[in-house]
């Protein structure tokens, strides 16, 4: 008789860290390509080649690194921006982006695929566990077919066209859908702040359909996979974490929403969803359709699904969320107090209270994520499930560790930075992990806490009427972070300042190569608020003249810089607190000058447009002055 060992908490620990390992080796495997392509090592980029091949370009030095940036990072901003130097149109950048898209599924799912033989040929894990990823697994390859389609229907075709029908007129697009009934209707019948839904055209003009039935093959075939899944599970015991019925509560729940027909339901059905999930506490969590940035007017979810590992060696911690507190406070109790405010300042402070942290890496994933995986993450955006049930915040610091030390120094960041400011800048990176890890809690988990500040249920969908609030979100979640650590009391961090400033300036400069690319516009928005307290306190300085960037980190610069943030955050927060619309904080930094968001100071204006020329020039260029070497002690 087979006697099957009994596993403990313990023994499952420690698969997952092998499991965690696997994935890390994986990455580094991956990012040697990129070490290929910095020692010219082009016979071992057969892979890069083959890629140039499917999509019948001849191989260039920039097509190169941009197909990598696409594999690797994937991210398609420099593969559009070598298509169109090379004179390819919109239709047919869409139609290469798709092909691209094809191809970096298939390396994904293959890598995926491996991840999990690993895991059986090595008997990692519970069984039930095996099977949380090969049913994710399963739904995922369903997923991403689905994402074509998409992409197709709502980016490229009704978005193109309701842009082109109101000359890029977003106000006016906002208008036309709210006044013709095309959102989804959220709790209590308003507006919703997000969609479930997909256009679809008629005689004369639109009308919203269920993802079942504008997708209704692609959506079946989730809905089998995940039914499939979900009937495997109910076969087995979770003898680890005793969370069998809330992983298949909540796959019921996304069969059901998935399956739902009438529009007016769907918010509802998606918000059950977003409740059995909060659930599920595991160090193995499943994502979900939860994002909306890459459909700017009706906020349609993006296809996302994957499974996030929790790094093992990960100890819950209230670092940030307590400085985040103490300066929230200290915000709120500089207001004229009213009950609304108060309402609003509770509402987010039980959130934060609230809010289950996980510290991972992104294991599987599918769909919308092989256009570019998070940095980190606050999640349910649905400010009702959260008032009941908090939020889960994702931040995958390993990952990003990883790929920053394998990402080539460029060229561009060389011209317009200069190597005494990179110098410092990867001194650190490469040398001082646990202090990288302590700016990462600043800028980017504290970006995630920042999210949650200053909102209830109704504040994006009150705010964004003229279709700009994910437009200064994101500048509020960022420098909800950089408040925390300008506000602190304590002195435990006070080293970092120098690092925290040159990470800001980078990002903030950085996200200029953005302008064009839609679906990051409030990324690229945020970087132009950022940089006008960067030009304004003096740390950066443009002479136009002979196109040169100063920086000065100096105390006093940095002191200047602390001013500038606690006055305009405020602003902002007040902002938040009366629900006006976003466009009016927007235009005080920037305003729309034909298709893009442009700085209304003219000197910020005049770098913002040489940067974006050099990206466009040399943005794909290899540094040819500094080299990693330079920088790995030992």
């Amino acid at each position: 008789m087979k006697v099957e060992n009994i596993m403990t908490k313990q023994n499952f620990i420690d698969d997952l860290q092998k499991v965690y390992d696997y994935l890390d080796n994986q990455k580094a495997n991956i990012n040697e390509l990129l070490q290929y392509l910095e020692n010219k090592e082009f016979d071992k980029l057969s892979l890069i080649s083959e890629f140039a091949n499917n999509l019948e370009l001849n191989m260039t030095d920039e097509l190169r690194f941009a197909l990598l940036t696409r594999l690797v990072n994937l991210r398609d901003d420099s593969l559009v921006q070598v298509l169109k130097k090379i004179g390819k149109n919109e239709k047919e950048i869409i139609e290469l982006q798709e092909k691209a898209f094809l191809f970096v599924k298939d390396f994904w799912h293959q890598k995926h695929k491996e991840l999990i033989d690993f895991i059986v040929q090595n008997n990692l894990l519970s069984q039930f566990y095996k099977e949380i990823f090969i049913g994710v697994y399963n739904v995922g390859l369903a997923i991403s077919s689905w994402q074509s389609s998409w992409t197709k229907q709502i980016i490229n075709g009704v978005n193109k066209e309701l842009n082109h029908k109101f000359d890029g007129d977003e106000a006016k697009i906002m208008k036309y859908l709210e006044d013709e009934n095309l959102f989804d209707k959220g709790h209590g019948g308003i507006n919703a702040d997000r969609s479930y839904s997909a256009l679809v055209k008629t005689e004369d003009g639109y009308k919203s359909e269920a993802y079942i039935k504008a997708f209704k093959k692609e959506t079946t075939a989730v809905i089998d996979a995940l039914e499939e899944f979900a009937d495997k599970l109910i076969e087995l015991e979770d003898d680890i974490y005793n969370q069998k019925w809330d992983y298949i509560l909540y796959l019921q729940a996304l069969i059901k929403a998935f399956a739902e027909r009438r529009t007016g339901e769907l918010v509802s059905q998606w918000a059950d969803v977003d409740r059995a999930w909060m659930k599920i506490k595991t160090p193995i969590q499943i994502g979900h359709p939860l994002e909306y940035y890459e459909d700017h007017f009706r906020k349609a979810v993006a296809l996302e699904w994957d499974i996030r590992v929790t790094n093992p060696q990960f100890a819950q911690n209230d670092h940030r969320v307590n400085k985040i507190k103490s300066s929230f406070t200290k915000i709120f109790s500089s207001f004229e107090q009213n009950e609304n405010y108060k309402r609003i300042f509770d509402f987010s402070f039980k959130s934060l209270d609230k809010v289950q942290l996980y510290i991972g890496r992104p294991a599987l994933f599918f769909g919308a994520e092989l256009n570019g995986l998070f940095s980190a993450q606050v999640v349910p955006n649905d400010e009702v499930v959260s008032k009941e049930e908090g939020k889960k915040i994702f931040a995958f610091s390993d990952e990003i560790l990883q790929s920053s030390r394998a990402k080539p120094f460029l060229k561009l960041s060389q011209e317009i930075f200069g190597q005494e400011f990179l110098k410092k800048d990867r001194e650190f990176l490469f040398n001082e992990t646990s202090s990288w890890h302590s700016v990462y809690d600043i800028s980017t988990i504290g970006h995630e806490y920042g999210h949650i500040l200053w909102c209830d249920e109704e504040t994006e969908s009150v705010m964004n009427k003229s279709g700009n609030f994910k437009n200064i979100e994101e500048f509020k979640a960022t420098t909800g972070g950089l408040i925390s650590y300008f506000l602190d009391d304590n002195n435990d961090e006070k080293h970092l300042q120098e690092q925290v400033l040159i990470d800001l300036v980078k990002r903030s400069v950085g996200l200029i190569a953005w302008m064009e690319v839609d679906e990051v516009q409030p990324y690229y928005c945020e970087g132009l608020i950022h940089l006008s307290g960067l030009f304004e306190s003096k740390i950066l300085i443009w002479d136009n003249e002979n196109k040169k960037l100063s920086i000065d980190l100096s105390d006093l610069k940095f002191e200047s810089l602390k001013s500038w943030y606690i006055k305009n955050y405020t602003a902002l927060a007040q902002h938040y607190l009366d629900k006006l619309d976003a466009t009016i904080f927007l235009n005080i930094y920037a305003r729309k000058d034909g298709k893009y968001f442009m700085p209304n100071d003219e000197n910020i204006n005049s770098f913002v447009k040489y940067y974006f020329k050099r990206y466009q020039e040399i943005g794909q260029e290899l540094d040819k002055e500094d080299k990693k070497d330079n920088y790995l002690k030992g």
